[in-house]
């Protein structure tokens, strides 16, 4: 059986860590499923989504991180063509990816203790973003 689910919410943009990880329970325990996967994929270039410990010094190690590989500052080639300034947020997105793949056991995400699903925004404004949910199982 495949179900196809989407979350939907505000960002503020400028590299905001958001833990979606009770919106994705939900969406994944109304689904019924036993035994399955569940992925997850934000249909944007500029956010990515990945698992931490979502607590303030991991969630400010990571920011820091993407200050770090991808600084806001420095000239990239998407600024010049389209003069929208976040040339860094298309970077910070490749480098982590659009999408996460979490198995299903018992009707249960097989999440550790101390591990949280967070979308990361890098854009340089506020926007309206979605998680698509496709659970696939039995």
């Amino acid at each position: 059986m495949i179900m196809n689910k989407r979350i939907e919410f505000r960002t503020q943009g400028n590299g905001q860590i958001l833990d979606i990880t009770q919106q994705v329970k939900h969406q994944v325990q109304g689904t019924g499923l036993n035994d399955g996967i569940v992925i997850l994929f934000t249909p944007s270039s500029t956010s990515a989504l990945t698992t931490i410990e979502y607590e303030p010094g991991a969630v400010h190690d990571l920011q820091q991180l993407f200050d770090r590989f991808a600084p806001v500052d420095l000239e990239y080639q998407h600024n010049l063509r389209w003069g929208d300034g976040n040339g860094y947020a298309h970077v910070r997105h490749a480098l982590m990816g659009p999408s996460l793949s979490i198995p299903i056991v018992d009707g249960q995400l097989t999440l550790g203790t101390w591990q949280q699903i967070v979308y990361i925004d890098f854009d340089n404004r506020a926007r309206s973003r979605s998680v698509v949910i496709q659970v696939l199982g039995e």
